[in-house]
């Protein structure tokens, strides 16, 4: 049933009369299990890579390179995800990269060397890049503007929960045996229960409507029609697809159209919050979280039970964002998060280069808090909503591309730095939370409750 949104009369054949928030949800969910395989998969490493150093005898430098690899692969799937999802639509490139999921887990738990474990995980970034951009834009184009916040955040959501359950995965399997068979057997293990969300992934893809405002791009009115009524009732869906219609109107179909005036303003506020997003470093303890632990002082199991805990504070943290996105507002939360994320990492420097104990544990904890209320999900939430209809799907893939190049180099990095600055490492990302706040003030403008058009629109005047 669900709550209703809008009512009209003069209701077309085979649709609702009234809206429902329960379908939309639903829709949200099914799309979000692609942010829930991104945070998997991307995640599994962490506990995965010490084991996999012993058996490859990984230098630091060869050891990121196993870490990272699958970030390479995430370059190209969201530079193939734009196109495709264009091209194709959004729920057929969904479906491709669920089918890429478990493909890849399959490979990366069956690898007789290294090179064959690099090549099924640059498959698994495929995968991870297309989800990483095509699941937000989903949602972001089948949801109300009043509640739009909320619903890509359950994204951002799916994704630390992806995290967290990984997290516990690798806990499980690491336990199942002693050093000797993890360094064996175990770390196969860890990537191969990856093939079950991706077969559910797939399955449940193939119940949902495609985007409607993809629809409207290629002609489906009726369709189009038909799905946004059940999310809003029919007078919201006439409004909609008229408003849809009118900003296709006005709008070009290349790339060339980011760099016309209207459109510079969007292209550097998604890049750049792209790029911010990265290089503040939440990837060096969500994949390497094991590691840093190991540096001050902790053993490999208790390590391991540590980053359980940063992925339950990283999902019940997404939660209060996904509450506040929508009456708070984007912009808020952008600069209490940096803030806070920075003041976290110079207290992490102090507790591995001083404080020791408990501390490391704690200022961790509270940089992954002030993380996942702000910039884990809000980056998307903006990345989602500030692009035109026309070249959306494009738009995205170029910020998701230069996000998962800035993720590479931190992550490829990371190991090479910490071997040589240990905490002090932490002071480079704590600096970068300093230019995240202003460029947030500076440049980043309010999205709360404004429909994907009337932002379009907004560029529009501002170029005028």
């Amino acid at each position: 049933m669900g709550e209703s949104i809008a009512s009209g009369a003069d209701v077309p054949v085979g649709v609702h009369r009234e809206g429902s928030v329960a379908y939309v949800v639903l829709l949200a969910l099914v799309a979000a299990l692609g942010g829930l395989l991104f945070g998997y998969d991307t995640a599994v490493i962490s506990g995965a890579i010490g084991f996999l150093q012993k058996r490859f005898d990984l230098n630091e430098l060869w050891k990121g390179w196993a870490a990272s690899c699958a970030l390479v692969g995430c370059m190209i799937g969201a530079c193939l995800a734009g196109a495709l999802s264009d091209r194709l639509g959004r729920k057929k490139a969904l479906l491709l990269a669920a089918a890429l999921f478990g493909i890849s887990a399959v490979g990366a738990a069956l690898p007789r060397n290294l090179i064959e474990f690099v090549v099924a995980r640059i498959l698994t970034g495929v995968a991870v890049g297309m989800a990483s951009m095509l699941s937000p834009l989903y949602i972001a184009e089948v949801s109300p503007a009043r509640i739009r916040g909320r619903l890509v955040s359950v994204n951002q959501f799916a994704i630390v929960s992806g995290i967290m359950i990984v997290y516990f995965v690798n806990a499980l399997v690491a336990n199942m045996g002693d050093e000797a068979w993890n360094v064996q057997t175990g770390w196969r293990w860890m990537f191969a229960s990856g093939v079950f969300p991706a077969v559910v992934f797939f399955l449940l893809l193939c119940i949902v409507p495609e985007s409607p405002r993809w629809l409207v791009k290629q002609g489906r009115t009726d369709r189009a029609l038909a799905v946004l009524s059940r999310v809003g009732g029919p007078a919201h869906a006439r409004a909609e697809i008229a408003d849809i219609q009118d900003a296709i109107a006005h709008e070009g179909g290349s790339l060339r159209q980011l760099f016309q005036p209207a459109m510079r303003i969007p292209l550097v506020i998604g890049v750049g919050l792209a790029i911010l997003q990265q290089v503040t470093g939440i990837n060096t303890v969500l994949y390497y979280g094991p590691e840093i632990f190991k540096v001050a002082g902790f053993a490999t199991m208790a390590s391991l039970a540590q980053n359980v805990l940063i992925g339950v504070v990283n999902a019940a943290f997404t939660v209060i964002a996904i509450w506040v996105v929508d009456r708070l507002g984007r912009k808020p939360l952008l600069l209490i998060g940096s803030a806070g994320m920075g003041a976290s990492l110079v207290l992490l420097t102090a507790s591995l280069e001083k404080l020791r104990g408990p501390w490391v544990l704690i200022s961790a904890l509270a940089y992954v808090a002030f993380f996942a209320v702000a910039l884990g999900p809000v980056v998307w939430v903006i990345m989602a909503e500030i692009f035109p209809t026309r070249i959306r799907g494009r738009a995205m893939s170029v910020a998701t591309v230069v996000l998962w190049i800035s993720c590479f180099l931190v992550s490829q990095f990371f190991p090479f730095i910490l071997d040589r600055l240990r905490g002090y490492t932490f002071l480079i990302y704590a600096a970068m939370c300093v230019v995240c706040f202003f460029f947030v003030m500076r440049c980043v403008p309010e999205t709360r409750g404004k429909s994907l058009e009337e932002i379009e629109r907004e560029w529009t005047r501002r170029a005028s």
